[in-house]
């Protein structure tokens, strides 16, 4: 997402409690420009504090950010979509595609549903609608515009937990870059948790405190960035999920020193590194609704 280009502003805000522990006793974490980020003194979960209140947040991506959001997406997309790709082949979700897909038999069944949850312009949702799943998007940006009526699909622009979707509705939700930009992403993923079926899978992808590069970096880490409200540990979005009675399966990660950090021959190999050791900044967890 563009936001460390997009300029920082100061709208309504208020400080929010832990969502992992309830507590509001913090000590500094990270000292940025214009912002910082504290950490839970009981859990250690890193988050804003005061934070911009959820219709700033939404102004800020659907208003301030308006055509050249739009625009960063679709020049990018191709990236994205490979990255995002990559990601979910690492954490099996291609190996549930299969299982999903089979026993499939006769065209009165139907195949398995996914919902992408900030799907921006809905690349992935097209490739798997391509590959076919039933696919749904939730997208608050510009992006839903250009996903409804360039690629026809089936994309809410308003936040999730306003969509009203049935119980028990999809076998796969998709958060990539999102839960990060949430001011409650409990309450995120207990609506995940409910519109899933009894068996279904979550994938959140989202930047890694506890991974090589942001130990090294600190504040100026890539992903301390002004529109990021939360920044998790594994350990800390596992409790989250785990909260929310998911069972966290599979978490891996992948990024070890980012571009223009280091010259390319040590890049290369932190990057492998960071990927083969699963200390990555960026990581993605893959997590189940009991049946």
């Amino acid at each position: 997402m563009p936001v460390s280009a997009m300029p920082v502003s100061a709208g309504k805000s208020k400080i929010q409690p832990c969502i992992l522990c309830g507590n509001s006793a913090f000590k500094p974490a990270l000292d940025c420009e214009g912002f910082s980020f504290v950490r839970c003194r009981f859990c250690g979960l890193v988050q804003r504090n005061p934070q911009p209140v959820q219709e700033e947040i939404i102004a800020r991506y659907s208003k301030i950010y308006g055509n050249d959001y739009l625009s960063y997406e679709l020049d990018n997309e191709a990236v994205f979509l490979k990255l995002q790709q990559l990601a979910l082949k690492d954490a099996g979700f291609y190996r549930l595609e299969k299982k999903l897909f089979t026993g499939i038999a006769g065209d009165s069944a139907e195949p398995p549903s996914v919902l992408d949850i900030g799907c921006a312009t809905g690349a992935l949702l097209a490739d798997l609608r391509d590959r076919g799943w039933r696919v749904t998007g939730v997208e608050i940006s510009p992006g839903a515009d250009y996903a409804v009526n360039k690629r026809k699909l089936d994309v809410r622009s308003i936040p999730l937990e306003e969509c009203g979707f049935p119980a028990d509705s999809f076998d796969v939700v998709l958060a990539s870059h999102l839960i990060e930009h949430l001011n409650n992403p409990q309450v995120f993923l207990a609506e995940t948790y409910r519109i899933l079926k009894p068996g279904g899978f979550i994938f959140v992808t989202t930047p890694d405190i506890s991974g090589f590069q942001a130990r090294i970096t600190g504040s100026r880490w890539r992903s301390a960035i002004f529109d990021h409200l939360y920044l998790f540990s594994r350990r800390t979005l596992s409790k989250l999920l785990k909260k929310t009675d998911f069972k966290t399966e599979n978490c891996r990660s992948w990024g070890g020193l980012a571009a223009g950090l280091a010259p390319l021959w040590l890049k290369k190999p932190a990057d492998f590194l960071a990927k083969q050791l699963n200390f990555g900044d960026v990581m993605i967890i893959r997590a189940k609704k009991p049946c």
